[in-house]
């Protein structure tokens, strides 16, 4: 029979413990108690078919009804005669609840987390009304939450590295493994002026709060000895930061950008020509150097769905950037060589140019083979001399 049974009423407030709703009423926010539970009881046809189940049956709800409180209705049968069924189950009050699925002390330490913040951190309280179960499970660790929120707000945007804050028993490691919290911390506690809201994520963490952040790097390769920076005749391959990038201005007329470390290190002499590691999505590091719109950029990618997407985000900064290596001739003339794409690239992509756009339409839709990749290492290197005489 599919009664139901003291399991089932226990899956019942299960479920509100799961869903944060029996701590959010410890809060006090709003009355959840007395609380009716859904009950599938016996009908009158089954009173008569199953007598001894149902009886069994509502033994069974009297065992378990510690937590509970049962409601009775009278159920009358011309030959069983008259029948008390249970008909509705009441929880009365949260502490039963709790009591039911074993959380009285989980409940109390939430409590206690609550009771401290509203003394400590008042302005947090909507976050634990909102998590309550995040809360719990960073239990151990909210008074180092307190803290350093605390300390941010008597340090509004402080222009520090994360390891520099000073704050005894929290270590950086531990800010930077939950900047997600932390976050939506700050963003309650602090005061908007001292929040970059044009940064988000756990990318823009540091610059939304005003820390300082690990610098991007650019890594580069000067094709043209004529050009060298280093005054040794080692290979001029160069890391800097971005900042001190975005200031060189390079006596260079063309700029390639390549996805493989390999082919970077192995690219060609070109003349007035450099080369930059892209190392795949993301060209932030590259955005302040405003003398590269000045030069002519070639992008080379793998052939797939992913190596377009990359040039369709390079072409946001650099919308006059053309691609190297990236069409159907090359791919097919590399068939032997073709991989498998792990996990295709199906959005639309607005800044590719006919050609690109039907190559890429072909890749994700499989109409030239199923999840189609040539990876640019694979493409033979007097390819890429052909391709670099036409550039």
């Amino acid at each position: 029979m599919s009664w139901t049974t003291p399991a089932d009423l226990r899956a019942q407030v299960q479920k509100l413990w799961d869903r944060g709703i029996l701590l959010s009423s410890l809060m006090g926010d709003e009355e959840l108690f007395p609380l009716r539970l859904t009950l599938k009881s016996p009908d009158s046809r089954q009173l008569s078919e199953s007598f001894s189940d149902v009886r069994n049956w509502i033994g069974q709800l009297a065992d378990g009804a510690r937590y509970y409180r049962i409601v009775s209705r009278t159920l009358n049968h011309r030959i069983l005669g008259s029948n008390e069924i249970p008909s509705e189950i009441w929880i009365d009050s949260l502490e039963d609840a709790l009591a039911c699925i074993g959380k009285l002390r989980d409940a109390d330490r939430f409590a206690d987390l609550v009771s401290l913040t509203r003394e400590t951190k008042p302005e947090l309280i909507p976050w634990l009304r909102k998590r309550p179960l995040r809360t719990l499970e960073l239990a151990g660790s909210w008074p180092n939450f307190l803290q350093i929120v605390g300390w941010l707000q008597m340090h509004l945007r402080p222009h520090i590295y994360l390891r520099q804050i000073d704050l005894p028993g929290v270590h950086s490691k531990f800010i930077e493994a939950h900047r997600g919290v932390l976050g939506e911390l700050f963003d309650l506690a602090l005061p908007s002026s001292a929040i970059d809201a044009g940064a988000s994520g756990a990318a823009g963490f540091c610059r939304r709060y005003g820390f300082r952040d690990k610098p991007l790097r650019v890594r580069f390769r000067i094709l043209d000895p004529e050009l060298a920076l280093l005054p040794v005749e080692a290979d001029q391959d160069i890391s800097l930061t971005e900042a001190v990038f975005a200031g060189l201005n390079l006596a260079v007329e063309t700029v390639f950008i390549t996805e493989n470390e390999i082919n970077f290190l192995a690219f060609p002499p070109v003349s007035r020509s450099m080369v930059i590691f892209g190392a795949g999505y993301g060209f932030e590091n590259l955005a302040a150097a405003h003398w590269l719109h000045e030069r002519k950029i070639h992008y080379w990618g793998d052939i797939d769905t992913h190596g377009f997407a990359i040039l369709n985000q390079l072409r946001r900064f650099f919308p006059e950037a053309a691609s190297l290596l990236m069409d159907k001739k090359t791919l097919l003339a590399h068939r032997t060589l073709w991989g498998i794409e792990p996990s295709p690239e199906t959005v639309e992509l607005t800044r590719l140019t006919g050609e690109e756009m039907a190559l890429y339409d072909n890749l994700r839709s499989g109409s030239l083979g199923e999840r189609v990749r040539l990876e640019q290492e694979r493409i033979g290197f007097e390819w890429l001399v052909d391709a670099l005489g036409s550039v």
